[in-house]
Order: structure tokens, then sequence, then C-alpha cells
């Protein structure tokens, strides 16, 4: 993948419920006619009034985004936070498979006008939250109308006003389509790790959201670390290509150490909190709940 650094000739980095069903993509294109390519407006207040939707991202495909994502999203219902895990994802959808469901219905058929978001929202007891699968295969979102993906990030936004949480997994990479739908979202956690591609696309994805949403909290995890002192020298690197180059500093939301149970629980389609509590990636994670809490 060529990083927006080389594309754009900069130095690389170095190594209260409301019960309210929203109407469905369907009715809202029909009411709007919204088949024009029109963007989501920029509201004025619009972090303060979505600083529950968290979007997870990364540049890069690989770094364990899909696993940290549900492994934050059961760390938060722990905490007794109601919330819903939104998988983004139409072309590579896995959120159903780490966690072994199988909805009826998903976000593929959210999108063709079939289903509400409401209606194809999939309880996941064992976690104590919900979930919006994705359809893995059915393409991309870049192959969805400018206007109903507009829709489909309007209808997100009014939905989480019945949760206290809300994550968003978005797909890898920098693509116009994933960067509209992460416009609902007040908080974005940039998932790296310590390979040299990781920190280029990781820089990548935080400068174009940095230029386009200068209101954004965006935070960075280290994930798959040998240790706490690799994750932070890995940090710092991102931090200062971020600092010299696009005069930000997203500060470090935490990091998780490598941890073989890891892949023991997605080959097991168990969420990491239940399969192994006490190992060192599940306190990791938890520990980054417990600071995202706390504003």
């Amino acid at each position: 993948m060529t990083s927006d650094a080389t594309r754009t000739g900069t130095p690389t980095p170095p190594p209260s419920p409301t019960g309210a069903t929203p109407p469905s993509a369907r009715d809202r294109e029909q009411a709007t006619g919204a088949s024009s390519p029109a963007m989501v407006p920029r509201a004025t207040g619009a972090k303060a009034r979505n600083r529950n939707i968290i979007a997870i991202a990364s540049g890069k495909g690989g770094v364990g985004k899909t696993w940290f994502a549900i492994t934050l999203s059961h760390a938060l219902a722990k905490r007794g936070q109601k919330t819903m895990l939104f998988d983004g994802d139409l072309g590579l959808a896995n959120v159903d498979i780490q966690l072994g469901l199988m909805p009826k219905a998903d976000l593929g058929n959210v999108v063709a006008g079939k289903k509400t978001l409401n209606q194809a929202t999939t309880p996941y007891p064992a976690g104590n939250f919900d979930v919006i699968a994705g359809r893995s295969g059915s393409g991309s979102l870049a192959n969805i109308p400018p206007g109903r993906l507009q829709i489909l990030t309007e209808d997100l936004m009014l939905m989480s006003q019945s949760y206290d949480k809300v994550i968003v997994d978005l797909g890898a990479g920098v693509d116009k389509s994933i960067r509209l739908l992460s416009r609902a979202a007040g908080t974005m956690m940039v998932v790296t790790s310590d390979e040299p591609t990781s920190l280029t696309d990781a820089y990548a994805f935080i400068k174009i959201t940095a230029m386009e949403r200068r209101d954004v909290d965006i935070r960075v995890v280290v994930n798959a670390c040998n240790s706490t002192r690799e994750g932070e020298r890995t940090y710092q690197t991102l931090l200062k290509a971020c600092q010299g180059f696009l005069k930000i500093s997203p500060p470090l939301a935490g990091i998780v150490r490598r941890d073989t149970r890891v892949r023991e629980a997605i080959r097991n389609q168990t969420p990491i909190l239940t399969r192994y509590p006490n190992s060192e990636a599940a306190m990791d994670v938890e520990a980054i709940a417990d600071r995202l809490l706390l504003g």
C-alpha cells in the first residue's frame, strides 16, 4: 500500500435511550431524494454530541483492529456501559465470525434498504453488548452511493442516542467512504503496531483525518508489543512524526502487549475477556476502557 506520506511528498515517519426506531435508508432516500453525493454536514458541536461514538481505525490491515474493537466493547459493557459494536466493513467483515454469531440481518440488509439499523441489531448475551454485523464479501463501502452512505451515517448517529458507547470498527485504509463513515465519531482510536508499514499508514490516516476534522479526538493504540517499553518507543516514533509534520500531538490511549492467548481466543470464537480474563492483553484493553471512561 502506498502511504499518504509518499503520495503527498511529505517525509515518511520512521520505523438516555430514546426508544425511537430510525427510518430505513429506503424511506429516507424517498423522502429526501438522496441520490446526489451530499456529504455529512459538519454541525456545530458535533464532537460534543457524538463523544459516545468511538471509531476504531488503522491505516493498514492485520494489526488486530477488529479484535481490539470487540475486546473494548466487552470491557465497556462489563463496566455498566450500554454498548453497541458496529462492523463498518462490508468487504472483510468478521466481527460476527470472531464472536461465533449468526445474525439474521446485517449491514448489507440495511444498505439495501431492507432493514433499519435497529432491525439489524443482534444481541451478544455472552458479552452483554449489541452487534450490527457487516457482510463479508459483499463489496466495500466505496461501492455504496454517497447519498446512501450519508443516510447510513446519520442513522448511526441517531441510533447512538440509545447507547452509552458505540464502537465502530472501520475498514482498513484511508478511502473516502471510510472517512465519511468515521465522521459520526467524536473519538478516533488509531491502532498500529511496530511494523514500519503499519506506522506509516497510521500516520497517513491521522494526517488525512486531522486535515478534514480539526475537532476530532484522535488517540493512538499500539498493539501486539513485546513489552510496554517497546510500545512506548513505537508511540514516540509516531508522535514525533505527527508533531514535526502535522503540528498535532495525538495522545496514547494505551499499549496492548503481545499475547499468544489472543489467537487462541479468536480461534475458539470467544472474547478474550471471557476465555482468558487475566491475560496480559485482556488487562491492557481493560485499562484502556478505564481511561476512556475517565475522558
